[in-house]
């Protein structure tokens, strides 16, 4: 990690590695306050080794934050909660720099004060907020511009070692940029020079009120990934622009909110768009960073050696480990608890306004509570399952100084983790996975995989308390079926390669399980990436014919679900690009419907609306419809007199960052 962890210099502001944490929307800053909440949760990141933290966005104005938990940077009342949150940074080795934000069009009326409108280079609408921003006047134009560079100087005052200015994501610089939602007629409209006249302005203003010698931050979309909008080719052009009117350092990111190509879930390979920022490295001789996807030490080691950027971005695997950074410097990368790119708590919440959690580190966002203390009274301790829950459980009770046994039935641990790494854009959970077996026993966990846990066995030794985390069990089904129907399995046993289903498969259950193991078997059916390469590189199909045999399923796959909609399960902003693949690969989908019989050629289903019935030829049907939990031996075990818990799924079939999240209380509790 030789180039990881050497120090560079931007404009006067030295950084130890080229390691940044990005900005990203937190909600611990209420009412626009750096709460202890806040300082806190970046004190610990700062701790953990990163060079640079990028904190934000800020809002500098009333009208351009996209929520009401923006950290402000609008009056000077703001200042004393933001420099002991620098100097805090500071005293812990690391340079802070904060981002201005003005989400433009993306404002959301609600956050906005009374009075106050959202406003846009245009009036045109987003699905984005479902709202169209009203047209901002030149006069209207100038106080922004006036803001932006007042809440510059307030962050250097504030201590803050420089500044970013968010020209990315589909923001109000993005807008003007683009011919999509640029339609003025002024000065600020029509050619390309006119709709860079705005974001130059911008960055000319900033530099006047912070001086030569404070670095200037500008986080661009390398490529706006919107039809008929910018691409690599302008944001480029942009670059060379901004480097010339006084820009210290570039960072590159993907594309737009409104985009249907994923921006940071597991659908996106490690170091997706590096070559955004490479393009844009070529054009500039200032230092850019690459961002997205860049998640553990040999991708972003690979990315700075290839000279694709000069530094790279990462935000989530931070919140996930703290102390990525020390680890990596140390050569202890196993030791990283690595982000698994679900934005299942740093993204999902953050659409209703709610602060970040992380699936896999329980503790983000509660760095202010004391940290977990060695227990009072070490106990002799068996965890019976090895899924999320119990491991999570087991590492942090034996971090306290419980003994602590692991019993998994199974041969290896992981239990449903195994199964949510299985479908598109999950593998990340494998990482997950590995790092457990590596940290339980390095804890002084005895782990017993393949070991049954039976009552009787229990009793037998000299454990003082148990946790079952004995996870699920399928919930009963019945279905009417003539000689020669289908066959009948369950979505666990798909994914966990028990079976493999015919050509013509039903999929029962249109929740987050049901699209993921319907989207998992149509894929099946198309080329695999090894294939796609080859076929590719060797130029043995034209465009077209690939393009055809990605979307292309081999393998008929239909949904039928009860309820009205498809999807339920999925966390707000997750779910989509599954739904748009079963779109894409041609998924039929059944709502409102129930299935009636089966017999040799397939599935009779009723749906309920038009009252009518049809046949869905079938070979293989998949139950998704729900489990139960087994809680069997955790009430033979309370009735025998044992003191006994139960965790996750066990208690309540949910998500693993439930379970993670139920295992780290009750390990404090215990």
């Amino acid at each position: 990690m030789q180039r990881l962890f050497r120090p560079i210099t931007i404009n006067g502001m030295e950084l130890k590695n080229r390691i940044v944490m990005a900005a990203l929307q937190t909600n611990y800053a209420p009412q626009g306050v750096a709460t202890p909440t806040f300082r806190s949760f970046y004190w610990e990141r700062a701790a953990g080794g990163a060079g640079l933290v990028i904190v934000g966005g800020a809002r500098f104005d009333d009208c351009g934050a996209a929520g009401p938990d923006f950290l402000s940077l609008e009056d000077d009342q703001f200042l004393p909660e933001l420099k002991m949150f620098t100097e805090g940074m500071h005293a812990r080795g690391t340079k802070t720099v904060v981002q201005l934000y003005h989400a433009g069009r993306y404002t959301k009326s609600k956050f906005l004060p009374q009075g106050v409108e959202a406003l846009a280079p245009s009036a045109v609408y987003t699905p984005y907020t479902r709202e169209t921003a009203r047209e901002a006047t030149r006069e209207e134009l100038r106080t922004i511009i006036d803001r932006w560079a007042e809440g510059a100087l307030r962050a250097k005052r504030a201590g803050f070692d420089g500044v970013e200015i968010v020209g990315s994501a589909g923001y109000l610089i993005s807008q003007f940029l683009s011919p999509l939602t640029n339609l003025r007629t002024d000065e600020y409209g029509g050619s390309w020079e006119n709709r860079t006249r705005f974001p130059l302005e911008v960055l000319s203003a900033v530099r006047a009120a912070v001086g030569p010698d404070f670095p200037i931050l500008f986080r661009i979309a390398g490529n706006d990934f919107v039809p008929g909008s910018n691409t690599n080719r302008e944001a480029v052009a942009f670059a060379a622009l901004l480097e010339q009117h006084g820009a210290d350092l570039i960072s590159v990111t993907g594309g737009w909110h409104e985009t249907r190509v994923p921006q940071l879930p597991g659908e996106v390979p490690p170091a997706g768009f590096a070559y955004l920022a490479a393009a844009v490295k070529k054009a500039v001789s200032i230092p850019v960073i690459a961002s997205n996807r860049i998640a553990d030490p040999a991708t972003a080691e690979l990315v700075l050696v290839l000279e694709q950027a000069d530094l790279v971005g990462m935000a989530r695997p931070l919140i996930a480990d703290p102390n990525w950074p020390r680890k990596a410097e140390a050569g202890r990368e196993e030791e990283i608890r690595p982000c698994v790119a679900c934005n299942q708590g740093c993204l999902a919440g953050t659409f209703f306004g709610k602060p970040i959690r992380c699936l896999v580190n329980p503790r983000a966002g509660r760095e202010t509570e004391e940290e977990v203390q060695p227990a009072e009274r070490p106990r002799e301790m068996l965890v019976v399952g090895g899924g999320p829950g119990g491991m999570e459980l087991a590492l942090r009770a034996a971090r306290r100084g419980h003994r602590v046994s692991l019993w998994e039935r199974e041969e290896r641990l992981g239990g449903q983790l195994r199964l949510a790494a299985v479908p598109p854009g999950k593998q990340e959970f494998r990482r997950l996975i590995s790092y457990y077996e590596q940290a339980l026993p390095r804890a002084g966990v005895v782990v017993r995989t393949g070991r049954e846990a039976k009552c009787a066995d229990i009793l037998e030794r000299s454990f003082q308390v148990v946790v079952t985390a004995t996870g699920i069990r399928p919930r009963p089904f019945a279905l009417a079926a003539a000689d020669g129907g289908p066959d009948v399995v369950t979505a666990h046993d798909v994914l966990a390669g028990r079976v493999v289903p015919g050509p013509r498969v039903v999929v029962l259950g249109g929740g987050a399980v049901g699209c993921e193991t319907a989207r998992f078997l149509a894929r099946q059916g198309t080329l695999t990436p090894q294939q796609l390469y080859f076929l590719a590189t060797t130029q043995a199909e034209k465009t077209e014919v690939l393009e055809r045999l990605l979307s292309q399923s081999g393998r008929t796959v239909s949904i039928v679900e009860a309820r009205e909609k498809i999807g339920s399960g999925f966390d707000p902003g997750c779910g989509w690009p599954v739904l748009d693949d079963l779109k894409r690969l041609s998924v039929a989908l059944y709502t409102g419907a129930q299935l009636v019989d089966a017999n040799g050629q397939g599935v009779h289903i009723r749906t309920e609306k038009e009252g009518t019935e049809q046949l869905l030829p079938c070979d293989t049907l998949v139950l998704a419809i729900g489990s139960l939990p087994e809680q069997t031996l955790h009430h033979q075990l309370r009735h025998a007199g044992v003191e006994t818990y139960l965790l996750g799924d066990a208690l309540n079939p949910g998500r693993a960052m439930d379970a993670i999240h139920q295992a780290f209380d009750l390990a404090v509790r215990i």
